[in-house]
């Protein structure tokens, strides 16, 4: 598959009742990819959801994604704080269109 997310990227989800929700990618297995939003689902228990259903934005944070493969402590507030300010970000630019 071409949309080939990695550890740390932001994602939407495209399918299920989730959909229109955006994750952060905390791990990658085959064909699925295990997304936390460190609100609704947390790095104790990340959702489980194949990549297909899955898009990948154009941002991500880089700064968690490190962390996570290099196995330090990632809190559920960081991952919620870096979404947050995503959605920001991302809502500002589109009211300026």
């Amino acid at each position: 598959m071409a949309d080939l997310s990695v550890i740390g990227d932001f994602v939407v989800s495209l399918q299920g009742r989730d959909k229109g929700r955006v994750y952060l990618v905390v791990k990658t297995e085959g064909d699925y990819l295990y997304l936390c939003d460190g609100n609704f689902k947390r790095l104790s228990s990340p959702k489980k959801k194949k990549q297909k259903h899955t898009k990948p934005l154009s941002a991500g944070s880089p700064s968690i994604g490190e962390k996570l493969k290099s196995g330090r402590q990632v809190f559920d507030s960081e991952i919620y704080s870096a979404l947050k300010a995503y959605q920001v970000q991302n809502s500002n630019k589109k009211a300026e269109d």
